[in-house]
């Protein structure tokens, strides 16, 4: 028997969800099939545990190195098993109280636990078992890129996937040291929160700079704290090969014109997610997908197929959408009320503000300064010390940058980016600007609460007529 729906989605994650509930407003049925925790990526293994444990870790580092005169250094006694206990007790209570509670209020939306494949023009199988749906959305997120190590299969290896509730690949005990393989997010906020536990960390970038895509003035700030706090960050160095040496992961790499090696008891690969497309059936059901295997959509998230959508980090940088658990959200509802008789609506990705959380916090929103070159626009910018915060000297934390990007012949701000503390809390009021096409002088004229960090923004905005290194507190 073949239980029929409006809308069957393939995972469960936040973009499925808020798809689900859309159908579930607008009257209709829906379906989700998941083959592994209930929640995706995100609450399981992604977001929610990773930044419990990177604040974990940041108050035992921040003990260890008080920043103001006259606090001692104390060394926090912690159990790192247990540390792992309670993060894995906050995500079953989240993945209870935000998706299993939705299931049970809900008598329009159902669970299929399996691995789901398209095996006809609306049907899925899920271990056997047919379910159909008028229309069908590819919520499937992305995996852990393994690269074309040698030796990776005959060694012992991490993923960003180490943080995993409820699955054998879970990390529960302390690595002495480790080895990063990766210089993007997620290489840095795992390398930088291990250092702070007490893990001997080398990093290890291929690029001749860590966070490729961001402004220079980023990594530059980024890689200053690193190896200010101690981290062995390696740049310009490709690992071709690992093996095992009395206990430990031997890693050799090389920089075009010699070979290094490094040595630590754990390695983690942390190269970049794939998109989770193969062995679901897309080949069969005609969706196109793009040479990484994204799947390519419509600004309306339609792919190849009129009944077949997909939306969330799946579809990679289409309509110029970023991989981020918010985004999928935001377009898992605009895909089920396209699909399902809702108000047409587009999929906007002009302003998408995102954070990296090392500390301090990489916060970013809008166009580089190469990205609004390239885009035609006559572009200014600058970047300013954020020692130059009144907020950041009076908490003795003046670390990172703040860079704002213009057009000249507009005065709209195009983007900005943002290394400090909060950046993470700050970039909302950028987002927000750009959102409604601020100007450089709507930031400058903005009364900023004084001290906070958000006047770094007002700061940068007034560099571009004086210099804001020379004027008294609030002044403009």
């Amino acid at each position: 028997m073949t239980e029929q729906y409006d809308l069957v989605i393939l995972g469960s994650g936040s973009t499925a969800f808020a798809a689900a509930l859309r159908a579930a407003e607008l009257g209709k049925t829906a379906a989700m099939v998941e083959s592994r925790q209930l929640g995706g990526t995100c609450v399981n293994r992604g977001c929610l545990p990773s930044k419990n444990l990177i604040e974990a870790a940041r108050i035992v580092w921040e003990t260890a190195h008080p920043r103001y005169p006259g606090l001692r250094p104390r060394q926090v006694e912690f159990d790192f098993a247990e540390l792992v206990g309670q993060k894995d007790a906050l995500v079953h209570d989240y993945r209870e109280g935000k998706y299993n509670a939705i299931l049970r209020a809900s008598d329009r939306i159902r669970l299929y636990q399996g691995h789901g494949e398209l095996v006809a023009d609306h049907k899925v199988a899920v271990d056997g078992e047919l379910v159909e749906g008028d229309h069908i959305l590819i919520a499937t997120g992305t995996l852990p890129i393994l690269p074309p190590i040698d030796g990776i299969d005959k060694v012992p290896y991490l993923t960003s996937d180490l943080l995993a509730a409820d699955e054998e690949q879970e990390l529960h005990d302390l690595p002495g040291s480790i080895i990063v393989v990766g210089g993007g997010h997620i290489a840095l906020e795992l390398g930088q929160m291990f250092h702070r536990f007490g893990s001997e960390v080398t990093i290890v970038e291929r690029s001749w700079t860590i966070l490729s895509g961001y402004e220079p003035e980023v990594s530059r700030a980024v890689t200053e704290v690193f190896r200010d706090e101690g981290i062995d960050l390696v740049t310009g160095v490709t690992v071709r090969h690992v093996f095992q040496d009395a206990g430990d992961v031997i890693a050799l790499g090389d920089d075009g014109t010699a070979g290094q090696r490094f040595r630590a008891r754990r390695l983690l690969v942390a190269t970049g997610r794939a998109p989770n497309t193969d062995g679901i059936g897309l080949k069969m059901a005609g969706v196109e997908l793009d040479r990484q295997g994204f799947i390519k959509v419509s600004d309306e998230l339609q792919t190849s197929v009129p009944h077949i959508w997909a939306a969330g980090d799946v579809i990679g940088a289409h309509t110029g959408s970023q991989m981020a658990t918010p985004v999928g959200a935001h377009d898992g509802r605009i895909a089920a009320g396209n699909a399902l008789g809702g108000t047409r609506r587009k999929a906007d990705h002009s302003v998408i503000p995102r954070t990296i959380f090392v500390d301090p916090q990489v916060a970013v929103v809008g166009l580089t300064d190469e990205e609004g070159k390239a885009r035609g626009h006559n572009c200014w910018c600058n970047t300013i010390p954020v020692s130059i915060v009144p907020r950041a000297e009076a908490i003795h934390d003046t670390r990172g940058i703040a860079k704002m990007v213009i057009d000249v012949d507009t005065n709209k701000v195009l983007g900005v980016s943002l290394v400090m503390r909060n950046a993470g809390e700050v970039i909302h009021e950028a987002a927000m600007g750009i959102r409604l096409g601020a100007t450089l002088d709507d930031f400058i004229d903005m009364v900023h609460v004084y001290p906070t960090m958000a006047e770094a923004l007002k700061l940068v905005a007034i560099s571009r007529y004086k210099d804001p290194a020379r004027l008294s507190c609030c002044a403009e």
